[in-house]
This record gives structure tokens, C-alpha cells and sequence, in this order.
């Protein structure tokens, strides 16, 4: 599948935690993507810009089955966020992709294990929604860390998915439950090494996928590996900037 530039137009916004926010724009009838891939979206003669300019790269977030691109992401003041956030129906922006190869193996004998950290959920939303609707054979395995439940995005998306995939099992885990107002029965802490091997029926096997902010992958991928985890079976894509 080969980066396509093409249009694209805004149809609709939703807040999917606090701080974070999602867009969807229309999908080209022969636009495809593997699960797990990113575009890049630049806007089209934006009122103002700023030092981080007109263009961001962001996962898929939706399933290559669904009807519209669905990108998710934090909302910084910025001109860009500033923009998307007040943008109006059917507004246009351009876009190119998809890109990147941070997508499901192929070899379904071998779990999947993914590691997000916060905004870090998009790829794997994809692809866990793919999962879904393809029927996929693969085990998928998601740790989901956040600071409060209140801070994390597709977690009804996530939970469903849980009771629709019997091969997919969902374990999100809060930092800072002493500053949310819910209360919550989960993991808690940051991932690591024992709430791994609570849920995996072995450390070295799976293939782990890493996606979060710099620090949380350079600290997962150097977990795993003291883990005695290959490095072949580590896949990262660090989100910045976010």
C-alpha cells in the first residue's frame, strides 16, 4: 500500500478522556491501511500557525473496516489543536499515508503483547478493533498505563472488545489513583515485570509491541530485555510531542 495524498474533510469530534480529544474525517472509498499505521495531516490555509507548524503526524486509530479515519490526541494550546479543536463541519485538510510498519504479525502461533503508555492506545486501538471485525486467530494481550481512568481514552472501545474477542485480554493499569474521583479494582502502578508475567503465561514468546512517550519506551524496552526478552520481539513507536 503506497502513500496516497488526498483530501480529506472533517465530520465530527468527540472528547474520549480529559485532555484528549477525537476527529474523524471522511475516508476515501479506495483508501486502505493496515491496522496500526499513521498519516500525516496538514492544514489547509489555517487562520494562524505557530513555531510547531500545519502538519502532525498521527495514528489510525479506527479499524481499516470503519467508514471514517479516526485520529486521537492530546490537546495542547497549540495552533494546531487550536484549530482542530474549533474546526467546522467539512472543513478540509490534506492528507498522506498511510504509512509506518508498526502492525500486527502475521504468524498468529505467537501472542501479541502490547505495552501503551496515555496516547500511546492509537495504534492498538486499531488493531484491536480490527481484531474484532476480522476475526483474527492471534492471542492479543493489552497493558494500558495511565495516571487515573479519567486520563484514559477507549476504554468502553477496549472493554467491549475484551467480550467480543475471546482470544483478547484487556489489563489497563492506573499510576495515580489517589488523584481520581473513581474508584478502580484494576492493576495499579506502572508496568512491569510481575504485572506481566500476572497475565502471560510467559515472558519470552509473545511479540511486544511498545507505543507511548519516549521515556516510558526506552523503560519498557530496557525492562524487557532484562527480562531476558529477544530483541527481535520488540517493536516500539514513541509518541512526542504530544
Amino acid at each position: 500500500m503506497a502513500a496516497a495524498t488526498f483530501t480529506s474533510k472533517f465530520k465530527k469530534k468527540e472528547t474520549l478522556a480529559e485532555g484528549t480529544m477525537g476527529f474523524y474525517f471522511a475516508k476515501p472509498a479506495d483508501f486502505q491501511f493496515k491496522a496500526g499505521q499513521y498519516m500525516d495531516l496538514t492544514l489547509v490555509d489555517p487562520p494562524e500557525t505557530d513555531a510547531e507548524g500545519n502538519i502532525r503526524s498521527f495514528s489510525i486509530a479506527s479499524a481499516p473496516e470503519e467508514e471514517h479515519l479516526l485520529f486521537a490526541t492530546r490537546m495542547r494550546d497549540t495552533a494546531f489543536k487550536r484549530f482542530l479543536r474549533t474546526a467546522a463541519l467539512d472543513t478540509e485538510v490534506k492528507m498522506e499515508g498511510p504509512m509506518g510498519s508498526f502492525t500486527l504479525h502475521n504468524n498468529s502461533s505467537k501472542p501479541a503483547a502490547f505495552l501503551a503508555g496515555g496516547i500511546g492506545i492509537t495504534p492498538f486501538s486499531s488493531i484491536i478493533r480490527h481484531a474484532v471485525k476480522a476475526k483474527l486467530p492471534h492471542r492479543l494481550y493489552l497493558f494500558y498505563s495511565n495516571r487515573r481512568p479519567e486520563d484514559a481514552a477507549f476504554m468502553d472501545v477496549l472493554r467491549q472488545s475484551e467480550k467480543e474477542n475471546p482470544n483478547f485480554k484487556f489489563i489497563p493499569s492506573m499510576s495515580e489513583m489517589n488523584k481520581s474521583a473513581q474508584t478502580w479494582n484494576g492493576e495499579t502502578g506502572f508496568i512491569n515485570k510481575e504485572m506481566l508475567a500476572r497475565h502471560l503465561a510467559a515472558l519470552q514468546g509473545p511479540i511486544y509491541y511498545v507505543a507511548g512517550p519516549p521515556a516510558m519506551v526506552a523503560a519498557m524496552r530496557q525492562m524487557l530485555i532484562g527480562s531476558s526478552v529477544d530483541e527481535d520481539d520488540i517493536r516500539t513507536e514513541e509518541f512526542a510531542g504530544y
